[in-house]
């Protein structure tokens, strides 16, 4: 009985650090909405729901509508070239369902209607800070939720 008690003691220590290394890693781990849009073509970047960044966005033209739906990333890319539309730059691509993505585009003045092929369109620095903040809290931490 003596050496019982001795060792819930000793464990005690323990099992607090384990403890509180939990609820540091929880207050760490923080999610990212990336919310699109498609009425008002319209992007709001919210951070553990506090809004940090709101984007004018182009999304899919008539014929060629944008994935609707709850997503994560699924893959990113600093550089990338459409292989289905004549190698088009896509810098900073956050794909998130297929061959859809969120990337920027050249052709800003057409942003805050619909013009692209489905992707989500974006100014190259706002699609550079959204890709850099995606990487910074990961994939599975970022919800992208784009909606009519």
């Amino acid at each position: 009985m003596v050496l019982l008690v001795a060792a819930k003691v000793a464990l005690r220590p323990i099992v607090v650090a384990l403890s509180f290394a939990s609820v540091a890693s929880a207050s760490t781990s923080r999610e990212l909405q990336v919310h699109v849009d498609l009425s008002d073509q319209s992007m709001a970047v919210t951070l553990d729901g506090e809004a940090i960044y709101y984007w004018p966005v182009s999304t899919g033209t008539v014929g060629y509508s944008t994935a609707t739906g709850v997503f994560h990333p699924i893959r990113m890319h600093e550089t990338w070239y459409s292989r289905k539309y004549d190698g088009v730059p896509m810098p900073n691509s956050i794909f998130f369902f297929g061959g859809y993505a969120i990337h920027g585009t050249l052709d800003t003045r057409n942003l805050g209607r619909p013009a692209s092929r489905g992707c989500v369109r974006l100014r190259p620095d706002n699609a550079k800070v959204l890709f850099d903040l995606v990487r910074k809290q990961g994939l599975s931490r970022t919800k992208i939720i784009v909606e009519e």
